[in-house]
């Protein structure tokens, strides 16, 4: 059975507060793939969330540009989603505003009937621990919103 995963990509681009940096940072956004049986992402193009730019997805956490404008044609989109989702997911989804990668999990848990997963709604960082709602999906139409909370290790800064 394929598996969804969350993970990162890097663009060419820089968000605002990095530009007058020395050396910049590139701009990383969360994509959601497919993992197949052979333990391989499913290739597909997706948009950053930042410049716009196409990035065809290849591996865990890499992607290469599609230059050719044609491409963003076959970017999914939440309305695309939407109409093969139910409609209270469909609500659900909006009413907390969740990005493109949270809309295909939702999707991928509904096509593949993984029930009892869950997807992260919201998530906060406060006093040393992450916390926020998330989001189980129990049946095809039977939903449950949960808190969650989870204590973060930061490992000391050694001396130097």
């Amino acid at each position: 059975m394929p598996e969804g995963i969350k993970h990162l990509v890097s663009c060419h681009c820089v968000l605002p507060q990095f530009r007058r940096m020395p050396d910049p940072i590139f701009h990383k956004f969360v994509v959601f793939s497919v993992v197949d049986d052979d333990d391989k992402i499913i290739s597909k193009t997706v948009k950053c969330n930042n410049c716009g730019v196409i990035h065809r997805i290849i591996d865990f956490c890499k992607s290469e540009f599609v230059y050719n404008v044609e491409d963003t044609r076959s970017v999914m989109t939440k309305e695309d989603i939407a109409i093969m989702i139910p409609e209270k997911l469909t609500n659900i989804l909006e009413s907390y505003d969740v990005d493109i990668p949270t809309w295909e999990q939702a999707q991928f848990i509904i096509d593949n009937k993984q029930w009892n997963s869950h997807i992260i709604l919201t998530s906060d960082f406060i006093d040393g621990r992450t916390e926020g709602k998330l989001l189980r999906i129990l049946g095809e139409k039977l939903y449950k919103i949960e808190p969650f909370f989870r204590t973060e290790f930061i490992e000391p800064e050694t001396e130097k």
